[in-house]
C-alpha cells in the first residue's frame, strides 16, 4: 500500500509541472492517477493539520494554566504584580536615596516647631516652665543631618525590603517589612544620633548655632558626646522605624487588594498619618528616655537607661514617661502624612523617568 501511494504521489507531482511527462499515457488514466492520489493523501494531510492544531490548543491551554498559577503565587502587591521584574540593586538604592532625602527635608522643615515644643516639654524637670520663642532654633544645622540620614534610611530600606520579599514566603511579608525597617534605622543612626544631639541641645537653649554646638560638645565631652544616648536612641528608633514602616506597608497592601488598584497621593498620606501617629504614641516612653539622656550634657544626671527610668518614675511619677505625647503624636502623625506622601510621589516620578526596557533594542543601529 505504501509503494502504491508513493507511486501515485510521484506521478501527481510530475503531473503538476507545466510540461507533463505523462502525456504519452492515456488521458483518462492520467486523470485517474491524479484523482486517486488527491483522495488518498487528502485525509492524511488533514489528519496532520488537525493533530498540529490540537497540540497548539493544548499547549496554549497549558500556558494559560501555568500563568494563572504563577499569578496566584505572586498575588501580593508588595512582592510582584504581573511579570517578574529584574532586581536592580543600584537603581533601587539611588532612587531610595533621592526619595528619602527629599521627603525628610520637606517634613522636617514643615514640622520643626512642633518638634521643638515636644523636646522642651520632655526636657523640663518638675514644674519648670517652657520657653516658647525660637521654635526654629537649629533648623539649618538639623537639615544638614536630616538630608543624609533620611537618604541613607530609605536607600537601605528599599533594596533590603525588596530582597527580603523575594526570600520570605507571602505570609511573612510583615516580618520582611519589620526587618528592613530596623536595618534601615540602624544604618541611618550613624548620622541621626549626632544630628539629634546637636538639635536637641539647641532646642533647649544650650547653644546658639550648630557649629558652636559641635565644637563645644567635642571639646567638653569628646567625640563620644555626639553619640550621647546612642543606645537609648536605638531602643526608641529601631522599634519605631520597624513598626511604622510595617504598619504602613501592610495597610497599603490590604488597601490595594480591597480597591484592586494603586493608591493615590491622598490615600498614601492618610495611611502614613495613621501609621505615624499610632507608632508615635506607642514609643513615647522610649522617646522621653532618649531625650533625657541626650540633653543631660556632662553633668551625667542619669547612669544609663535603667537608672534614667527609675529616676523619672521615682521623682516625677510614671505619667512623666508620657510627657509630650500630644505634640509627639500630632507631629509624627502629620509628619507621616507628609513624609510618605512625598516619598511615594517622588518614587513614582523617578520610576517614570527610567528608560524603557525596549528603548535600546528598538532603536535603529548606526554604523
Amino acid at each position: 500500500m505504501g509503494s502504491l501511494v508513493s507511486r501515485k504521489l510521484k506521478f501527481t507531482v510530475h503531473a503538476s509541472f507545466p510540461i507533463n511527462p505523462l502525456l504519452h499515457l492515456k488521458p483518462d488514466w492520467n486523470f485517474s492517477l491524479f484523482w486517486s492520489c488527491w483522495v488518498s493523501m487528502g485525509p492524511f494531510t488533514l489528519a496532520i493539520d488537525a493533530k498540529k492544531s490540537s497540540l497548539a490548543v493544548s499547549d496554549s491551554s497549558n500556558r494559560k494554566v501555568q500563568n494563572a498559577q504563577l499569578g496566584k503565587k505572586k498575588f501580593f502587591a508588595s512582592i510582584s504584580t504581573g511579570e517578574e521584574k529584574e532586581f536592580n540593586f543600584l537603581r533601587v538604592l539611588l532612587e531610595g536615596i533621592v526619595a528619602g532625602g527629599t521627603a525628610g527635608v520637606v517634613v522636617e522643615t514643615a514640622l520643626y516647631p512642633i518638634d521643638t515644643i515636644k523636646t522642651r516639654l520632655q526636657a523640663v524637670r518638675g514644674g519648670g516652665k517652657i520657653v516658647w520663642n525660637g521654635l526654629y532654633s537649629g533648623l539649618a544645622g538639623n537639615l544638614a543631618g536630616v538630608l543624609p540620614a533620611s537618604a541613607i534610611f530609605v536607600g537601605v530600606y528599599e533594596p533590603t525590603k525588596q530582597k527580603l520579599l523575594q526570600i520570605f514566603p507571602e505570609n511573612l511579608t510583615a516580618v520582611a517589612h519589620l526587618t528592613a525597617g530596623a536595618i534601615g534605622g540602624l544604618a541611618a543612626s550613624l548620622v541621626r544620633v549626632p544630628t539629634e544631639v546637636v538639635k536637641q541641645r539647641m532646642q533647649t537653649g544650650q547653644f546658639a548655632s550648630a557649629p558652636d554646638a559641635v565644637r563645644m560638645i567635642v571639646s567638653k565631652e569628646g567625640f563620644k558626646g555626639l553619640y550621647a544616648g546612642y543606645r537609648s536612641f536605638l531602643l526608641r528608633d529601631l522599634p519605631f522605624d520597624a513598626i511604622q514602616f510595617c504598619i504602613y506597608e501592610q495597610m497599603r497592601i490590604g488597601y490595594k487588594l480591597a480597591a484592586k488598584r494603586d493608591l493615590n497621593d491622598p490615600e498614601n498620606a492618610l495611611i502614613g498619618a495613621f501609621a505615624g501617629a499610632l507608632t508615635g504614641a506607642i514609643t513615647t516612653p522610649l522617646d522621653v528616655i532618649k531625650t533625657r539622656l541626650m540633653v543631660q550634657g556632662p553633668a551625667n544626671q542619669y547612669n544609663g537607661i535603667i537608672d534614667c527610668v527609675q529616676t523619672i518614675v521615682r521623682e516625677e511619677g510614671p505619667p512623666a514617661l508620657l510627657k509630650g505625647i500630644g505634640p509627639r503624636v500630632l507631629w509624627i502623625g502629620i509628619g507621616g502624612s507628609i513624609f510618605f506622601g512625598v516619598l511615594e510621589r517622588t518614587k513614582r516620578a523617578l520610576a517614570q523617568r527610567r528608560p524603557s526596557p525596549n528603548q535600546h533594542s528598538d532603536s535603529p543601529k548606526q554604523d
